[in-house]
């Protein structure tokens, strides 16, 4: 196994059983308790767990609330941020969407906006924009659907993404940080995401400001490559002049 996919699943252990030891990793592995101790301040060092004397504890950046949860929390502020990230878009676009619980609200926003064409992997997306009185048209991509998050995802749905293109890719993250960039807590999901921003001429990241100065797992890009973070308050002082470094656009409700 190479020591990238050990990790992963040794961050799932973790995640699963909150507090794993070296002694588990190198038996369940088969590899010395000397490599499993590397592989955990690797993960440690990258923010994905926290070491202790004989193993490690699950980090926050190892997990997030369940969609269905996330759906009830800080959904105000995600109303907001829907209805400012709707009005920045023009009849005609094509945009990629994900999942998510803001981009959920987006698309409930948008359903009844401007007509425009939307690829996504989100079930609660599609539903969402056909229920409107904009008729969109919608292309939900295929692939191995996750009935707990109303998604697709793995390889036949990236692969389907890859035939589109589009004007814009609307994604939300798990995490945003000044180093890390923008994040996610799954890598499937992560990837989808990554595959939306190659397949799109500008980027919006539409997230609340509980993911401010957070990390997560999976990279989804640099902070450079997003044109416009649409959120619901000003981020803070490092975090802020970061996104400027890196020419992003905040946008954010004025009430």
């Amino acid at each position: 196994m190479l020591p990238e996919q050990r990790r992963k699943e040794i961050l799932g252990l973790a995640n699963d059983q909150v507090e794993l030891t070296v002694e588990e990793i190198a038996q369940r592995f088969g590899v010395s308790r000397e490599t499993a101790r590397r592989d955990l301040v690797h993960l440690d060092a990258r923010g994905l767990l926290r070491r202790i004397h004989g193993g490690a504890l699950k980090s926050q950046a190892a997990s997030e609330p369940t969609l269905s949860d996330r759906m009830t929390e800080n959904a105000e502020a995600k109303r907001r941020i829907a209805r400012v990230a709707a009005r920045c878009f023009e009849e005609n676009d094509t945009l990629m969407i994900d999942t998510g619980s803001t981009t959920a609200f987006f698309a409930e926003e948008l359903a009844n906006f401007c007509r425009v064409t939307v690829i996504t992997n989100s079930l609660a997306v599609a539903t969402r924009l056909w229920s409107g009185t904009a008729r969109h048209r919608v292309y939900l991509i295929g692939g191995e659907f996750n009935g707990e998050r109303g998604e697709t995802l793995g390889s036949v749905s990236l692969d389907q993404l890859s035939g589109f293109r589009a004007d814009h890719a609307v994604i939300t993250v798990g995490a945003i940080d000044a180093v890390g960039g923008f994040m996610d807590y799954d890598l499937e999901e992560a990837m989808i995401a990554r595959t939306m921003i190659q397949q799109a001429r500008s980027v919006t990241v539409i997230a609340d400001r509980s993911k401010f100065d957070h990390v997560a797992m999976a990279q989804v890009c640099e902070l450079s490559a997003v044109a416009r973070l649409i959120t619901d308050q000003a981020p803070p002082g490092p975090l802020t002049e970061a996104l400027r470094a890196a020419g992003v656009e905040v946008l954010w409700p004025d009430v």
